[in-house]
């Protein structure tokens, strides 16, 4: 009957523990999603993109010379350069590969020493995550925002955005949406206009 007794306490005991080990690593993973120290690498990886009509943002997704953006930071212009984080801007010497229904355009230049993003699997994404979107907003070179996942949607077109609540503004198009681990998750497209967090990104996978 003692022994009895002591296993009972100690199972007791095991659970409270248990419990608040779980508690802990909840608060352990909600103040991980810190970005601070992977900000400076990422930006290392993401373009201002500048046309004779307006500007923009990218991502680099090869160390050869090839970043992502959106077709309508593009659209119409003569003229399209590219600005790293070192400073040091470029000539975009061709478009690579456009899809006008998804909104994603890749562009080639050359430039030495490139560091490219990994994209994430967008299926893997959940509601909640912390995410930060990388770019230009008003032309603010290499921001940084931070917000949450707030849902999926799929438009008509059969495309998958991301809905964020990070602030999206003219500027951020191209750029990447990025989780914790530093990779692509999405390619910030629009906000709807007059409401506030209402951005959406192109899913990695569609991307």
């Amino acid at each position: 009957n003692t022994l009895s007794s002591l296993i009972d306490q100690i199972e007791q005991q095991s659970n409270i523990r248990l419990n608040e080990l779980k508690d802990e690593l909840k608060n352990i993973r909600i103040k991980s999603a810190d970005f601070s120290a992977i900000v400076n690498e990422v930006l290392q990886s993401v373009v201002s993109v500048s046309t004779n009509l307006g500007q923009g943002s990218g991502a680099i997704i090869s160390t050869k010379g090839y970043a992502v953006t959106n077709v309508h930071v593009i659209s119409g212009a003569s003229a399209i350069r590219v600005t790293t984080y070192s400073g040091n801007t470029y000539n975009v010497n061709a478009i690579a590969g456009y899809d006008e229904g998804s909104d994603i355009a890749v562009l080639k230049f050359s430039a030495p020493s490139l560091k490219s993003f990994n994209f994430g699997n967008s299926d893997d994404v959940k509601v909640g995550e912390k995410v930060i979107a990388a770019g230009n907003p008003a032309g603010l070179a290499f921001t940084v925002t931070e917000g949450i996942v707030s849902a999926f949607r799929t438009a008509s077109s059969g495309i998958r955005y991301i809905q964020t609540d990070v602030p999206i503004n003219p500027g951020n198009s191209g750029g990447p949406l990025i989780n914790t681990k530093g990779e692509i998750i999405g390619i910030n497209n629009f906000k709807v206009g007059g409401f506030e967090s209402l951005g959406f990104a192109i899913s990695s996978n569609e991307a």
